[in-house]
C-alpha cells in the first residue's frame, strides 16, 4: 500500500489493469449487495429498512416488499453480477486505453 501511495505522490500511476479481474471484482461486490438485500427480504426485515430509508430522504411513497421467492432472488443476484461484470470490464478497458495515451 505504501508503494502505491508513493507512486501516486510522484505522479506515477498504476499502468494497466486486468479487465477480467476488475469485472469479476465489481460483479461480485454488486452481486453480494443484492444477495444481502434478498436475505433481508427472506428474513422479513426489508420492509422496515426501505420504510426507514424513504423516511430519511423525506419521501412518502407507498412501497411494498413482496414475499421472498428463491428463484427471483437467484435471478436478481445473477443479473446484477453480470451487469457489474460488464461495468467493471468496460471501466478497465477505458482505463487501459486512456492510460496508454498519457
Amino acid at each position: 500500500m505504501a508503494r502505491i501511495i508513493r507512486a501516486f505522490s510522484k505522479g506515477e500511476y498504476p499502468m494497466r489493469v486486468n479487465p477480467i479481474r476488475v469485472g469479476l471484482v465489481v460483479g461480485v461486490v454488486i452481486g453480494l449487495y443484492h444477495a444481502a438485500w434478498s436475505a433481508l427480504v427472506a428474513l422479513g426485515l426489508a420492509q422496515k429498512l426501505i420504510d426507514c430509508i424513504l423516511k430519511l430522504h423525506f419521501l412518502n411513497v407507498a412501497v411494498t416488499v413482496e414475499p421472498f421467492d428463491m428463484m427471483r432472488a437467484a435471478i436478481l443476484v445473477g443479473v446484477t453480477f453480470v451487469v457489474g461484470f460488464v461495468i467493471g470490464l468496460v471501466f478497465a478497458i477505458v482505463w487501459n486505453l486512456l492510460h496508454s495515451r498519457s
